[in-house]
């Protein structure tokens, strides 16, 4: 049985979302008929962070109750999981370096700010922008995203998403991940085998 993972990014995301829909629920259905083609060969899960947040994105009349049927709602079981303590370090290490990137950033607001009083307002704006890529890009920055990654790892499932901390940290761990904007042609890939089997 393929299991896949799966990630708001795939119904959110503007640019990953477009090839299943034009909106969140569009992207939903329309993900959502290639379950029911799956339906037996493949299972979809997701965390019930993720699910929330994509439920406020997504018109849960327009999908009900074919989510309910196709993807399953399973919290990873945080209390067995084992992680590795390289992992522990390597994300240490990666906040000390994204803390010392953001001290960097913020100094050189300070010095532009010092040089050009008149613009301070635009300086902030600049500051907050490359202070929050400092801090959070390519990072695992929240707790769904967390769930996520250990419930792959509990099921041994393919995680798919857009969000390059989430892939960066499967890859570190070992876990099988489909880039979200290729997913739509894994799922085509998959839909033409179960349809010649």
């Amino acid at each position: 049985m393929i299991r896949f993972v799966l990630d708001t990014s795939i119904f959110v995301n503007p640019d990953v979302r477009a090839k299943f829909g034009k909106t969140p629920t569009e992207a939903m259905k329309k993900f959502l008929e290639y379950a029911e083609n799956l339906f037996g060969k493949v299972e979809f899960y997701m965390s019930p962070g993720i699910y929330r947040e994509i439920m406020h994105f997504v018109d849960e009349s327009e999908v009900s109750p074919d989510v309910e049927l196709y993807i399953i709602k399973k919290p990873p079981n945080v209390h067995d999981i084992k992680i590795p303590a390289f992992v522990v370090y390597e994300l240490i290490e990666d906040i000390r370096r994204r803390i010392d990137k953001g001290l960097r950033v913020a100094e050189k607001a300070v010095r532009e700010s010092v040089l050009d009083t008149d613009n301070v307002d635009k300086i902030i704006q600049k500051l907050r922008r490359n202070y929050r890529k400092a801090l959070r890009e390519g990072i695992v920055d929240s707790k769904e995203d967390f769930e996520l990654i250990l419930l792959a790892k509990e099921l041994d499932a393919i995680i798919v998403s857009a969000d390059v901390g989430i892939l960066t940290w499967a890859e570190k761990m070992g876990i099988k991940w489909v880039d979200a904007a290729k997913f739509k042609e894994v799922l085509d890939e998959l839909v033409e085998k179960v349809g010649k089997s």
